[in-house]
């Protein structure tokens, strides 16, 4: 595997503990700058719909220029941002901060994993996809809970800080190690690079792609849903005190780190399966936590299994669409971050308005294993219509 590789993971390591941290601090912010907890929630959303809204348009916009460029560009950003957040007093400045930071995450993203999989051979591309994909998981077993300590200890800004301090080797390794002259699709003239992109968008809008993508959302969606509002589940359902918050995201990140290591395994060879039986389990998981949140044994016990399903799961999702969008390879990674993050923003939204219909802080795991119910629905009805009309399902 290509040192480069490794170093885009180590950039996903930053970027995903800003983006996954704030389930550790949205008791905080909503203290410190007098909202609720739904609105603190919203952060969390904000900055997927960034994500959403940016990786497209990012891929677009830096589709001419050498990759690494656009990587280093895209990080200087991201760190600007949670400088410009760290400072502010305001709900509405940090919002605003939250969602350019996604952009540029979002950029960050789509270029990444287009350029991991490009430096590999075939047979190598769902393990430099868990590389990149596993910078996350390792910012959840690490970046994450110590965010949470740092919360704790000197107040939710120095987590933000904190994120901007560790983007800085990030920066300077993927200066060093990247190679400089690999572009995107800039070689092209721009009339064949209007036709090319018209062509991706063919290849993303089709049949074939669009019922992935939209299960791929709702995935995301519960489990983001569930492990946004994590700390005040934990908290004031489950019991545990403030010092057990950490602990328990740590192990959320220990399951989701063996989930990626394991679907960048066998992801290439069994990624139907791996989807399957994982979507399957997750809707069981989800209800189980819900039922059993008063418990603190059984919490324990679910929330790193549910970290290594949701991984697991995501990361053989992002295979697969990866896989099925070869025709699209300046927009695949963007498509990707796209159906992610469009999981990531709704599922907090909807978590927050269970919240604020007065159902308990057991509602939004109820909301979670709600839309894995229908994330099986769409895979099944996909399943349904490839048969009858006689398609070949691959990956």
């Amino acid at each position: 595997m290509p040192f480069a590789v490794y170093v885009l993971g180590l950039a996903v390591f930053a970027q995903g503990t800003s983006e996954f941290m704030l389930s550790g601090l949205v008791s905080s912010i909503a203290a410190d700058l007098g909202v609720s907890l739904a609105a603190a929630g919203l952060l969390t959303s904000a900055f997927a719909v960034g994500m959403v809204l940016g990786a497209p348009l990012m891929a677009l916009a830096g589709r001419t220029w050498p990759r690494r460029r656009a990587l280093l560009f895209f990080l200087a950003v991201f760190v600007a941002v949670h400088i410009a957040g760290a400072l502010t007093p305001s709900y509405g400045v940090l919002l605003a901060t939250r969602f350019v930071g996604a952009l540029a995450n979002a950029g960050f993203w789509a270029v990444a994993l287009t350029a991991a999989v490009s430096m590999v051979p075939d047979r190598l591309k769902g393990r430099a996809t868990a590389v990149v994909v596993g910078g996350v998981t390792i910012a959840c077993v690490v970046g994450v809970p110590a965010g949470a300590v740092l919360g704790e200890r000197w107040g939710w800004r120095a987590a933000f800080w904190a994120v901007a301090l560790v983007s800085l080797p990030a920066f300077v390794a993927i200066l060093r190690s990247l190679p400089g002259g690999v572009r995107g699709d800039g070689e092209a003239a721009p009339v064949r690079n209007e036709l090319r992109v018209r062509d991706e968008l063919r290849v993303l809008t089709g049949p074939r792609l669009r019922p992935t993508l939209l299960t791929m959302a709702l995935v995301q969606g519960a489990t983001f849903c569930a492990f946004s509002y994590l700390e005040p589940l934990l908290t004031r359902t489950t019991g545990l005190g403030a010092a057990w918050v950490p602990a328990a995201l740590a192990l959320v990140g220990a399951g989701a780190f063996l989930g990626v290591t394991v679907a960048g395994r066998y992801a290439d060879r069994r990624a139907t399966a791996l989807v399957a039986y994982g979507m399957a389990a997750l809707a069981l998981g989800w209800s189980a936590l819900a039922l059993t949140a008063g418990r603190p044994v059984a919490v324990l016990v679910l929330i790193p299994l549910l970290g290594l399903l949701a991984f697991g799961t995501g990361t053989a999702l992002i295979t697969r669409l990866l896989g099925q969008a070869a025709g699209a390879p300046t927009l695949a990674g963007a498509s990707t971050t796209c159906a992610f993050n469009l999981g990531a923003a709704v599922g907090p939204w909807a978590g927050g308005l269970a919240l604020d219909a007065g159902l308990g802080h057991r509602a939004p795991v109820w909301v979670s294993a709600a839309l894995m119910g229908l994330a099986l629905v769409v895979a099944g009805a996909r399943r349904v219509v490839v048969a009858v009309s006689g398609v070949r399902v691959t990956g």
